[in-house]
């Protein structure tokens, strides 16, 4: 019997929080009702464009930030930050699988260091590369835009590619989560979550909002 799909998530980008204010727009998301806190990582090599590092999850977890921290690594290589990253607190890793020279090598290095570990697929890259790696997984992050940028619109033809990868988890008998990321938004996140996809990662549909609370709760409320 297949597992089925787990209990939707909610994890903001802080790519798109107010970097002046980021200890407390943290807090405020998690007090209006995210479960998670996600990190877009670029090193403007693998993605043109340059973001955060470890040191600002260390400083959150030293300031007392105790949600899980998904980080979604657009870098390559990918090893050293994973163990920067590991040290500083983060709870799920995931990477490109073209950015490490070898996933199942990366992918036990997160294990091994008490992370979660997941790959993302671009838009353009088949699903069929993550079939070696299921058994190694936590989570699969299928990104709805190409990475490098926030605010943009989320790709109608990747509607299919989570149903696809929804039937593929569902066949495979195993508890992997369906992680979403790019142009989620209260006027999509329904037919995104009837499609198969679990955690769903916002980030101006959230921090571009005045009010945090109703706009997770808007949110949540089209979850299908």
């Amino acid at each position: 019997m297949s597992v089925g799909k787990q209990k939707n998530i909610i994890a903001p980008s802080i790519l798109s929080a107010d970097f002046a204010n980021l200890g407390k727009e943290v807090e405020s998301v998690l007090e209006a009702g995210a479960e998670w806190i996600h990190f877009d990582v670029m090193d403007n090599h693998f993605v043109p464009n340059l973001t955060i590092g470890p040191m600002v999850c260390k400083s959150l977890r030293d300031n007392g930030v105790k949600c899980p921290v998904d980080v979604h690594l657009m870098a390559n290589p990918v090893d050293d930050l994973i163990k920067m990253f590991a040290d500083s607190g983060a709870t799920s890793i995931t990477f490109h699988p073209e950015a490490s020279k070898d996933p199942e090598k990366s992918l036990n290095l997160i294990s091994d260091l008490g992370c979660k570990p997941g790959l993302v697929i671009n838009p353009d890259v088949s699903l069929d590369v993550l079939q070696p790696y299921l058994n190694d997984i936590y989570m699969v992050l299928l990104m709805s835009v190409f990475p490098g940028f926030g605010g943009q619109e989320f790709i109608p033809e990747v509607m299919n590619k989570i149903k696809k990868m929804r039937e593929i988890i569902d066949s495979s008998n195993l508890k992997i989560r369906l992680e979403i990321d790019g142009g989620v938004k209260e006027e999509n996140i329904g037919e995104i979550s009837k499609s198969g996809a679990d955690t769903f990662v916002a980030g101006s549909a959230i921090f571009n909002k005045p009010n945090y609370f109703d706009a997770i709760k808007n949110l949540k409320n089209n979850f299908s």
